[in-house]
């Protein structure tokens, strides 16, 4: 059973240019550097994606998953492991942002289980290097938005 990390960042960027960004899975391998693709598989009634492929190149862990979205608008969405992969065995987490001076606070959650042997620190530590390096990805990508940069993604 995986463990549960947390983190959050300012980004000055309004909260729907950020979750413009969270929902626009193609771009992620632009800004999550461990993603090599993410492909939407199905797309909910609000039209974004309900399930994601995606395929990972962390250095020792190299996996393709399917994780499933449940949206909140532009206040949040979280997601859940709904076909595991080789490595991946546990994936839960959210994303959930609100206003915060000019731009938006950002709290992201995470848990993940893997099938190989891991000492439960260094675990913990690895989890909290991936959602630091997204959390840093996403703000980076969101403030662009507004030097006239597009994620291509539905406004």
């Amino acid at each position: 059973m995986g463990s549960r990390t947390a983190s959050s960042i300012n980004v000055e960027a309004p909260k729907t240019d950020v979750m413009d960004v969270i929902a626009d899975f193609a771009e992620y391998p632009q800004w999550a550097t461990a993603l090599r693709s993410a492909e939407v598989l199905e797309t909910g009634p609000g039209g974004r994606a309900s399930k994601v492929r995606f395929t990972l190149d962390a250095g020792l862990v190299r996996d393709t998953y399917v994780l499933a979205y449940v949206w909140d608008g532009d206040t949040g969405v979280s997601w859940q492991l709904a076909e595991p992969g080789s490595v991946i065995a546990e994936m839960t987490g959210g994303y959930h942002l609100f206003d915060r001076g000019s731009g938006a606070g950002v709290n992201y959650e995470l848990t993940v289980d893997v099938r190989i042997p891991m000492p439960g620190l260094l675990k913990r530590k690895a989890e909290k290097m991936i959602i630091d390096t997204a959390l840093k990805g996403l703000k980076a990508r969101a403030e662009s938005l507004g030097d006239g940069a597009s994620t291509g993604g539905a406004r």
